[in-house]
């Protein structure tokens, strides 16, 4: 059997669905296999950075693994910017790219590159394999590496003289599965008699919590908390709920940062966050100060970076709140009976501006949207203004920060859930990065709606240029283009918002029951600060 013969009969063992990528003659024995795999389907897209998007969002959301490849060369390193992004997120995600023969490696061969050590640094494990024989015992051993432990992406270079090598006696082993993390018991009770001994305390939520935000809340009505979460966490807790003060960090609320800053509180339970710039405000002292810390996570290494931990809880999330869970009851606490609350709506006025267009774009959508948001001024609206109206209703990826990374990611997004509505809010800028992904979509009829607010420059540089510097380039901004006649040309459904009477209940329905990916854009110029929170006051006295 062709050792790369093994691989895809190895990845089929484990129900793989996709293989996200570009096919290229390093690579083709690979893909030439998938005509005898119809299990797997080939996501060819246009940009290997926006197939590494795709593949880290599938991960996410359909709790797989996921597999990238590329070419060798230029495919591997368009795969970097996206490993990097996977290993931020603790995704899981198997990148494949091709290598030239080995007997040609350091004589100049075309695509020629070393890509496993500039892989190394953003992923758990990186491999260049040297005969066929090795070839799917690698693959086993990254396929391990990628789900155990703390996940997240793995890389194995393969030379194409190795993927058609025969190699003897191969034996498909079976697809590993990832086993628990367990706490130990000692943190287990120091937590649990901590937080009873607190005469007062708050959590802070991170994306750790995904698929045990439940388990969160209901810790937190044991012990009468209030919450407050991160950004990136926005859509893991309702905002309705009566012990939730908001998002503190990068685009926050002043009711999260006065709990902060100036609220009389002893203990502090960190779960799910590793307490990044983004979600802490350019690492606020006050968050810890004078306050026993409780940290809760998989990954180790997020214990004492920035902030002394007290209580450090090393292991999965959903076990480890659990075990609180009952350690607290076991003492006698009951869920706290909390008045109802009612969720406030922002009032939309007539006036033409991001907050506006975004709020009133949600009350047109369906409740159980899923938004994958981009990187641009838009994101702080998105993170400020707009409603939890759905359990797990937001992604977005502030903390690594790649533009155009909103675009792959609805499309991997609605792969891993295809009956959920899904929606991009992304920018002209990213847009000119990842736009031609829309092509992707529609080409395999996966229906997105793309929000591309298009106000002709990078705001978010606009922005952050003008706080800091007093003064904004003129070549940060560009010739405005019509996005939604681009659209025209690629034969996706269009509509162009130049007004708030142009967004309305009809033009949204009928984009949004498309068989495939439809663009709304947004036409606007918004001069305003966007609300960035403290963020805007750490700009404001750079260098001061």
């Amino acid at each position: 059997m062709k050792s790369v013969k093994a691989v895809v009969e190895y990845l089929k063992s484990g129900d793989i669905s996709y293989i996200f990528g570009i096919p290229a003659g390093s690579v083709n024995a690979f893909f030439d296999e998938l005509y005898d795999s119809p299990e797997i389907t080939p996501i060819v897209t246009k940009h290997e950075g926006a197939a590494s998007y795709m593949a880290a969002a599938y991960a996410k959301y359909s709790k797989k693994l996921a597999v990238c490849i590329g070419s060798s060369g230029p495919g591997g390193t368009n795969l970097v910017t996206g490993a990097a992004n996977a290993m931020r997120e603790h995704l899981p995600v198997l990148f494949l790219t091709g290598a030239v023969p080995v007997n040609t490696m350091g004589h100049n061969a075309s695509q020629e590159l070393d890509a496993h050590p500039i892989f190394e640094s953003v992923t758990k494990y990186s491999k260049r394999v040297d005969r066929a024989e090795d070839l799917l015992k690698e693959i086993h051993k990254a396929v391990e590496t990628a789900i155990s432990g703390v996940p997240g992406p793995v890389h194995i270079a393969m030379p194409i003289d190795v993927q058609l090598s025969e190699a003897e006696d191969q034996i498909i082993p079976p697809f590993p599965k990832r086993a628990p993390l367990l706490p130990e018991d000692g943190p287990l009770y120091e937590a649990v008699m901590k937080l009873t001994d607190s005469p007062k305390g708050f959590i802070f939520a991170g994306q750790g919590i995904r698929g045990c935000a439940d388990q969160l809340i209901e810790l937190a009505e044991l012990l009468n908390w209030p919450i407050i979460s991160s950004p990136q966490a926005k859509g893991l807790i309702p905002d309705n709920h009566p012990l939730y003060r908001g998002i503190f960090g990068f685009a926050g609320h002043e009711s999260a940062s006065s709990l902060i800053n100036e609220g009389d509180f002893n203990t502090v339970l960190v779960a799910g966050s590793s307490l990044g710039e983004t979600a802490t405000n350019n690492y606020n002292q006050n968050i810890t100060k004078n306050r026993t810390l409780i940290q809760i996570d998989f990954d180790q290494s997020v214990f004492n970076r920035r902030y002394e931990t007290d209580v450090a809880l090393s292991g999965d999330m959903d076990i480890i709140l659990s075990s609180i869970i009952e350690g607290v009851k076991n003492l006698g606490y009951q869920r706290a009976d909390l008045p109802e609350f009612e969720r406030s709506l922002e009032e939309i006025t007539e006036e033409y501006s991001t907050r506006n267009v975004l709020l009133k774009l949600q009350r047109l959508l369906p409740l159980k949207t899923r938004y994958t948001i981009d990187i641009g001024e838009f994101m702080a609206y998105v993170i400020h203004h707009m409603n939890v109206a759905a359990p797990d209703s937001f992604d977005i990826n502030v903390h690594f920060g790649a533009m155009g990374s909103g675009i792959g990611s609805a499309i991997g997004s609605k792969l891993a859930h295809e009956d959920c509505p899904t929606v991009c809010i992304t920018g002209d800028g990213c847009f000119f990065m990842h736009g031609m992904e829309l092509l992707t979509a529609k080409e395999y009829d996966i229906p997105v709606l793309f929000v591309v607010m298009n106000n002709a420059r990078l705001g978010m540089v606009h922005h952050g240029h003008a706080l800091q510097y007093k003064r904004a380039h003129q070549r940060f901004s560009q010739e405005p283009v019509a996005i939604s006649s681009l659209a025209e040309t690629m034969g996706i459904p269009s509509f162009r918002v130049k007004s708030m009477e142009d967004l309305n209940e009809s033009a949204v329905y009928k984009l949004l029951n498309q068989a495939g990916p439809a663009i709304l854009e947004i036409a606007l110029v918004d001069d305003r600060v966007p609300p960035m929170g403290d963020r805007v006051k750490f700009l404001s006295s750079f260098g001061k």
